[in-house]
């Protein structure tokens, strides 16, 4: 087993580094590309003085961290947290990369964050904060630069500031620079559902690869934020069995199966999962591991850990969030011969509707929203497909696979571009 702290093992950008050496070492990657590809291209820290309402000046501090743009634009979301820093966007950006190389869109990695606490700020300070960050960025960002996103407590609003930010310094309304806007200004459809539509799609081939039914299917989804509570309501209308929702605060399980439509109205009516009718309330860690078929960790980094590993019980586990098993849980599910669909393939359905959004607001053509579907659909499909027969061709697990599908796509290309001296 590979040794590592704690600290360590908890490290988001040790984990990726763990896996991406494992990886380049089974492609036998050349040494020189391997050192290029293991850093990030550029990273930046800014800090940002803001008026608060009080009338008081508060500097916060935010990073944009461009792992590489090989294969195209950097593309990646804008966290805002108390707990952000620069290992953990280091890490983000690095997962976009290999994301984007997975599901070959022309896009490489870039990730931004924050340090701040959003629920303690109001909507002005928010913006304000907002704004300077989009300022102090203007020269790295940009459509054929760098594409942000929302990520964790950040939406369609602080990404129409950004827009609009962006549009003023260059004197035009610029709406190819963010993904994941308001659909008036140049949004796509279908891209809030985008994560957990294509969650839904790789359980569904994991099924048919598993010859499991889905009607007969347990379902445990670990966050009922964008991308579990989207994954859990589409989920339960194709007929899965939702018996399971984790939140931080609490946890809801109904063996015979939760409303999802229900639980999601109940949710908007009281701003609360709590008391809701249709479930049990029970402790979140003893449900995170109860039995079921399938796992969707959707939620935030490290919940699956040495420590919790071997107590999991799921056949597939699906990771909509980035990074929720560390590398050296990695090889206890290996050892329960659990089916993963790592992060980098499983929740790449955002990126890829948003690289739609993308090619839409350059174009200044907007699709339907079957077509916006069918599309992520078909690449979702394509892409779990190429990781399972990388997997068995070179008899490593789905997430090495996927590393070394992803690495071998951009390694190939850089070689192609060569280096410029």
């Amino acid at each position: 087993m590979t040794t590592m702290t704690i600290e360590q093992e908890v490290n988001p950008w040790e984990a990726q580094r763990a896996r991406f050496e494992t990886a380049a070492h089974k492609l036998n990657l050349d040494p020189g590309l391997m050192k290029v590809l293991s850093l990030p291209n550029r990273e930046i820290i800014v800090h940002i003085p803001v008026q608060m309402d009080n009338g008081t000046l508060e500097v916060f501090t935010g990073f944009r961290v461009q792992h590489s743009v090989v294969r195209g634009p950097g593309k990646g979301g804008i966290r805002y947290g108390p707990d952000v820093n620069l290992d953990e966007v280091r890490a983000l950006a690095s997962w976009m990369t290999w994301k984007c190389a997975v599901v070959n869109i022309p896009f490489g990695g870039a990730k931004g964050g924050v340090i701040c606490d959003p629920k303690k700020m109001s909507m002005g300070e928010l913006e304000r904060m907002t704004r300077r960050y989009t300022a102090e960025l203007m020269e790295f960002i940009g459509p054929e630069k760098d594409v942000p996103a929302p990520d964790v407590n950040t939406n369609e609003q602080i990404m129409a500031w950004i827009m609009d930010t962006y549009s003023m310094h260059m004197r035009q309304t610029v709406t190819a620079v963010v993904t994941g806007k308001p659909l008036n200004m140049g949004g796509s459809r279908g891209r809030r559902e985008a994560t957990g539509r294509g969650v839904m799609v790789v359980c569904d081939e994991a099924l048919k690869k598993l010859r499991l039914n889905r009607d007969e299917t347990r379902v445990i989804v670990q966050g009922f934020g964008n991308v579990g509570s989207n994954a859990a309501r589409l989920m339960y209308e194709a007929g899965y069995k939702i018996i399971g929702i984790v939140e931080f605060d609490g946890g809801l399980s109904n063996p015979n199966g939760i409303d999802v439509d229900a639980l999601w109205e109940h949710r908007y009516r009281t701003g609360s999962l709590h008391g809701f009718p249709g479930a049990e309330a029970m402790d979140p860690q003893q449900l995170f591991l109860s039995d079921c078929d399938i796992l969707v960790p959707a939620a935030i980094e490290n919940v699956i850990t040495t420590r919790n590993a071997d107590r999991i019980k799921c056949k597939i586990l699906c990771e909509g969030a980035n990074g929720p098993t560390t590398a050296a849980a990695d090889e206890i599910l290996a050892e329960k011969k659990i089916f993963v669909i790592p992060d980098i393939l499983a929740n790449a359905g955002g990126v890829t509707t948003s690289y739609f959004e993308w090619v839409q607001d350059r174009q200044g053509y907007f699709w339907k929203e079957s077509m916006v579907n069918e599309q992520l659909e078909h690449i979702m499909r394509s892409s779990f497909e190429d990781v399972v027969r990388y997997a068995e061709t070179h008899s490593v697990n789905n997430r090495i696979a996927a590393y070394m599908l992803a690495i071998d796509r951009v390694a190939y290309c850089l070689k192609q571009r060569g280096i410029y001296a």
